[in-house]
């Protein structure tokens, strides 16, 4: 009985080595051992793996789709309408995990095989909190230091790669069946005891193919039925002898670049390319394995048109966290018992340091543009700069009142010690209270008023999209997390995966974990309480059964509340443990004891790898960046260790050794590329306080000291594998500036791009990487808890779809500044200086994790963002900023029959830039429903349409553009279709949505029209590859703007309504539809596309306006190229800068402006934007309901 098993033999090298180990020839070479072992070495010479992996398979059944409205042979759907399968039982259509780096095929049979995404695993880089007063205002309390640790050299890692398998946005093996160990409850979301173990890194699997005997309607995101494949090389690594001298220097020269230097001794490095399946190929042999009980097979994971055949060179990686994945009551997030204390002492009260911000602020901020003013505008979010930190006073706990419990539903009893065994107010009470939640028996809601579609023309509200608010009583409802922070695309969860299936609508979550709050509660505390069964965080949705007593509200297991609890420091009271910060707000932020931690934390450590080839330095990026430094080297992130470091790149690696003590920098060059080595490792990245005068020297001189070179080549592979091996002791952050194709060295590209081919309406391709150099680099970076951040800023094809790897496995992010050039791009060139203030300046968290957490019954199958899978349900985030988001994939594994709520929470644990773990937990709570109505009344558009984008760049990788489309296309149709089929009344000429889709064609539109996605229309491949980097990598408010842009009329501000921002006054314009018939000529427009700002400027606009505004006298004096509005002491003038600054202080990324008028050729992308208006490639908006309405009726 159980689930199948088969077997894998275990790859070598998982293990500690034997002392006489020596590294094998591999991709690169491995980073040599630093000094001799200190004492630290013994905590990390253990393997914290067994050598055997067991992963079993099981069997997932999927269950058919109730309806059949559309003709299965003419329309393509996005959800499965597959018979039920069985994983090694039944045959059917395959999708499961894959490896670290292996790419797998993507059958071209099925029309919508499973999503394969090369745009998925890249991991989301952490960010670190900025440091926090220790006292509050009304209690002063011991706080748990923060240790501050001498710089040390951190010892090398026993060898074996402790993070695991590599998944993409890809549907990962589900984990409700398997069996549970120890405390763990058997929930979908728990990780069984071997899962959180060492899982090997594959990269040359072998798939097995598996037909369908009947013809199916493929999706976008096909229900994981499991996939197995057979791993077949080993993957040794291991450490280098430090004894053993390697290399010598190459040069030592006082400042100025020299010639080439003599070259070490040299080792080819092979990118270990393989030649690319077509996507009709075949696998090549089908899985033949017996069972065992040591041994597991490893699932394979439909990725893309690549096998990789090279093993991962990385060592162990370097993690505060507790690393002991298998453990079984802390996984991610630490290694002590949920009630446990840091000292085995008398009890100590709970201590709150910083409680920031009070409680979470009800109102909403904004989710897409400009909002209606709160009624306290000091209090809005919008108030506040992007990027404002946290406040040095509490606001939210500076009143003596405490925040207002819930009280319990019984009025016969009130909150107070002496009625104690009383039900706190939680979950069980509080959902009892809502009555029947079914809308269908009260009033029918807005959301689901009928909404004719080709007669309702005029369906864009007039500001921006509210995020639908929960069904949920006021009391639970004010306990909710912010949209902002984690938003469902249903608001109403269907009780049975069969209701989701007959909805057609995608079940997902987007995530924005790490974003800038200005309220948010920073609990220290001895205990931090969590279920001893399912390890959820206690919740404002828990119950309390009674005062010792409290129920999780994800695995229903009662928990004991320890004493420490049991205390109030905000109301110094005690015995009311459901008034604490952590039961009133849905996000809260524990700063975690030194229980939490391997090791000393890590410092914050950043790195340059700057291009200084002829192209670079033509493009003068290089006095942009180095000024940029210069001007925030004091504002940058960390504490007293704080270590910086830079090295340059042409034909040759240029390294600083910027030590103490020198009166210069001190160059060193390498010149033997194909064996590149550190000439000086322990004084390549220096104390930033220490060594800041030889920084300031060498920052100053870079822009200038290469300005004669003649060098055009391009080393950029040799100066990562650098950069890596000098980041390896420590992690951090690794910054890339680029400017061409690599054309030297391992990594080398050449150019793909078939200019020809940028209008086609065919296939487009090269979406995919050209080498898995920069991918396995990337997941050798995550191993050692280093992110890379890309900046490629090019004038020509630069294959971002290569290069991009590098980010998105490492937990990086990625800056794209096509055309750039410091003197004739100059809008570009004030980019590049904004987005580099606010990248340098921001809040950072190094070595996290994250695991999202939901109820029994739930369980995620697909991840997306810039991340590293480390195990099936944890995130590895090298580095996280708090512009960084994700989305997940949901499924409904077991009805919802007994409960009427279901809650997800997030779990994100991270180091400072201070040195201090830091544990960010948000929490939400939506209702279970059983009707089709109640699934619809709760849709929420814009989460729906964002997970769609994620999925359909994953589409648009693993098999093509136009499969993409069609599929995003055929959502549109599949969930209208639905809907009418249960709608009364609902004629064949009608085109009828609910109230909460009327958005939906028009978004889907959006998108189809959108550089990603668009064809037809001419489109440089580096220009889409970034709009698909960026659908995967950003929050849902951004990426919306991006998606479908917000148009107003700005020749009028001083009649709109206004609202108050830090002593501005703000005009609110209403949206305008996006179609030339809104534009006229005696009026501006302005249109927010999220990354650039346009003014559009009618012929007769008002000379009143442009000389008010635009500080010219008329129409036909405003030059071609307008980047910059003047300041001019005018009325208009500043309530249209004050308008355009409020929407620039609402995002990270510093939007171009730009001036359009009639004669401007820039006026033909304007246009493009107008997606309601026909081109000659794509439909308008009312052609396209038409096309919608054509297929329905098929």
């Amino acid at each position: 009985s159980g689930p199948v098993q088969t077997r894998m033999p275990f790859p070598s090298g998982y293990g500690s080595h034997p002392p006489n180990y020596s590294v094998p020839s591999g991709h690169y070479s491995q980073v040599p051992s630093k000094a001799a072992a200190s004492h630290l070495d013994n905590q990390y010479t253990a393997s914290y793996y067994p050598n055997y992996y067991s992963a079993p398979a099981q069997h997932v059944m999927t269950p058919p789709v109730g309806t059949n409205v559309l003709n299965t042979q003419e329309s393509q759907h996005l959800y499965n309408k597959n018979p039920p399968h069985a994983v090694g039982s039944a045959e059917g259509p395959l999708q499961g995990a894959i490896s670290s780096a292996s790419y797998l095929h993507t059958s071209a049979q099925p029309s919508y095989s499973a999503f394969g995404d090369h745009y998925s695993t890249s991991v989301s880089s952490p960010v670190a909190s900025q440091g926090f007063p220790l006292n509050s205002d009304h209690y002063t309390m011991p706080a748990v230091s923060s240790a501050v640790y001498p710089p040390i050299p951190y010892p090398p890692v026993a060898a074996g790669s402790v993070y695991g398998q590599a998944f993409t946005s890809q549907s990962l093996p589900t984990l409700g069946q398997f069996k549970e160990t120890n405390a763990f409850s058997s929930q979908s979301t728990s990780v069984p005891h071997s899962l959180q173990q060492q899982v090997p890194v594959g990269y040359n699997t072998t798939l097995p193919t598996i037909s369908s005997a009947q013809a199916v309607q493929d999706n976008l995101c096909r229900s994981l039925t499991g996939s197995v494949a057979k791993v077949n090389n080993q993957i040794n690594t291991g450490g280098v002898d430090s004894s053993q001298p390697l290399h010598s220097v190459s040069q030592s020269i006082p400042f100025t670049k020299p010639g080439a230097g003599t070259s070490a001794s040299s080792a080819v490095i092979s990118s270990g390319r393989t030649p690319a399946p077509s996507l009709s190929s075949q696998p090549q042999s089908s899985p033949s394995v017996t069972q065992s009980p040591e041994l597991a097979l490893q699932e394979g994971m439909q990725y893309g048109g690549y096998i990789n055949n090279q093993a991962s060179s990385a060592p162990a990686p370097l993690s505060s966290s507790s690393d002991d994945e298998e453990e079984d009551e802390e996984d991610e997030e630490a290694a002590i018992d949920s009630s446990s204390t840091t000292s085995s002492a008398s009890p100590v009260l709970n201590n709150y340091d910083a409680l920031e911000g009070g409680g979470y602020p009800e109102a909403r901020s904004v989710t897409n543009s400009p909002v209606p003013p709160p009624s306290v505008p000091q209090t809005s979010k919008a108030s506040k700069p992007f990027g404002y930190g946290y406040p040095a006073l509490q606001p939210g706990y500076q009143n003596a009142t405490p925040p207002t419990p819930v009280q319990p539903s019984n009025p016969g009893h009130h909150p107070g010690f002496q009625h104690y065994p009383q039900q706190y107010p939680g979950v069980n009470q509080l959902s009892s209270s809502l009555g029947g939640l079914s809308l269908q028996h009260s009033q029918q809601p807005e959301s689901l008023r009928p909404v004719n579609l080709t007669q309702d023309r005029n369906i864009l509200p007039v500001s921006s999209v509210p995020a639908p608010v929960p069904n949920l009583n006021s009391d639970l409802r004010k306990l909710n997390c912010s949209p902002d922070s984690f938003r469902c695309t249903l608001t109403n969860i269907p009780q049975t995966q069969a209701l989701l299936n007959k909805a057609k609508l995608p079940l997902g979550l987007l995530l924005h974990p790490f974003r800038d709050l200005t309220q948010l509660p920073v609990i220290t505390s001895s205990t931090i309480v969590r279920c001893r069964s399912c390890r959820t965080y206690i919740n404002p949705f828990v119950s309390f059964i009674d005062q010792r007593r409290w129920k999780c509200n994800l695995c229903y297991r009662v928990n004991d509340v320890p004493e420490e609890f049991m205390y109030n420091p905000l109301t110094r009271s005690y015995g009311e443990p459901h008034k604490r910060p952590e039961v009133q707000n849905s996000t809260v932020e524990f700063i975690a004891s030194s229980d939490y931690m391997l090791r000393p934390p890590q410092p914050a450590v950043y790195l340059f790898v700057l291009d200084v080839s002829h192209n670079a330095v033509e493009a003068g990026y290089l006095t942009i960046v180095c000024q940029s430094l210069l001007e925030n080297l004091d504002k940058l992130p960390g504490d007293s260790r704080t270590r910086i470091g830079f090295i340059t790149f042409d034909s040759t690696v240029h390294f600083y050794n910027l030590q103490e003590g020198l009166s210069q920098p001190q160059m060193l060059i390498v010149s033997d590329i194909d064996d590149i080595f550190l000439p000086t490792p322990d004084s390549l990245l220096v104390n930033l306080h220490e060594s800041k005068e030889l920084i300031k020297d060498l920052l100053n001189a870079l822009p200038t000291m290469f300005t004669n070179t003649r060098e055009t080549h391009s080393a950029l592979g040799p100066a990562l594998q650098a950069a890596f091996k000098l980041m390896s002791p420590t992690g951090g952050r690794i910054s890339v500036f680029q400017t061409q194709l690599p054309s030297l060295g391992a990594g080398l590209l050449h150019s793909r791009e078939d200019p020809n081919q940028r209008s086609s309406t065919k296939v487009v391709q090269h979406l995919g990487p050209a080498t898995d150099f920069y991918k396995k680099l990337a997941l050798d970076c995550s191993g050692q808890q280093t992110a890379v951040d890309l900046f490629l800023l090019s004038s020509q094809y630069s294959d971002l779809a290569s290069l991009a790897c590098m980010s998105k496995y490492s937990a990086g992010c990625i800056y794209y500044y096509p055309s750039f050039h410091r003197s004739h791009n100059p809008a570009q060139a004030e980019k590049l200086q904004k987005d580099l203030k606010r990248y340098l300046t921001r809040k950072i968290g190094f070595e996290a994790v994250m695991r999202i957490r939901c109820t029994k019954g739930l369980s995620i199958h697909t991840f997306h963002g810039n991340f590293f899978v480390r195990s099936t349900d944890l995130l590895s985030l090298a580095n996280v900023n708090p512009d960084a988001g994700f989305a997940v994939q949901m499924s409904i594994e077991e009805s919802l029959t007994d409960t009427s709520l279901a809650c997800f929470q997030t779990a994100l644990l991270y180091t400072s830039s201070k040195g201090e773990r830091r544990i960010r937990v948000h929490t939400l709570c939506l209702p279970v429903v059983n009707s089709l109505a109640d699934v619809y009344a709760g849709a929420d558009v814009q989460a729906v349409v964002c997970l769609l984008a994620n999925m359909a760049v994953d589409r648009s990788v693993s098999s093509s553009l136009a499969d993409a489309r069609d599929a995003l296309v055929n959502a549109v149709v599949d969930s209208l279709a639905a809907y009418m089929s249960t709608a009364s009344n609902v004629q064949q000429s009608m085109l009828m949505a609910p109230n909460s889709l009327k958005l939906f064609p028009l978004y889907i539109l959006a998108l189809l029209k959108q550089k990603a996605f668009r064809t037809g229309m001419s489109t440089r491949l580096d220009d889409r590859v970034y709009a698909m980097c960026q659908m995967k990598s950003q929050p849902l408010v951004h990426l919306m703007k991006m998606i479908h842009p917000n148009l107003y009329r700005i020749d009028k501000l001083i009649d709109e309504s206004t609202i108050h921002v830090n002593d501005r006054v703000v005009p609110q314009p209403p949206l305008q539809k996006l179609s030339a018939e809104k534009l006229t000529r005696e009026g501006a427009f302005l249109m927010d596309c999220g990354s650039i700002f346009y003014i559009w400027i009618g012929k007769n606009c008002d000379n009143n306006f442009i000389k008010d505004v635009l500080g010219y006298p008329n129409y036909a004096s405003v030059p071609q190229k307008m980047t910059q509005l003047p300041e001019v002491d005018a009325l208009s003038s500043e309530r249209t800068r004050s308008f355009i600054s409020w929407l620039r202080d609402s995002r990270p990324l510093s939007p171009v402006l730009q001036v359009i008028k009639d004669e401007n050729p820039a006026k033909t992308e304007f246009f493009q934007h107008l997606i309601e208006d026909r081109t000659e490639a794509a439909f308008s908006y009312y052609e396209f309901l038409l096309n919608i309405q054509q297929q329905i009726c098929k």
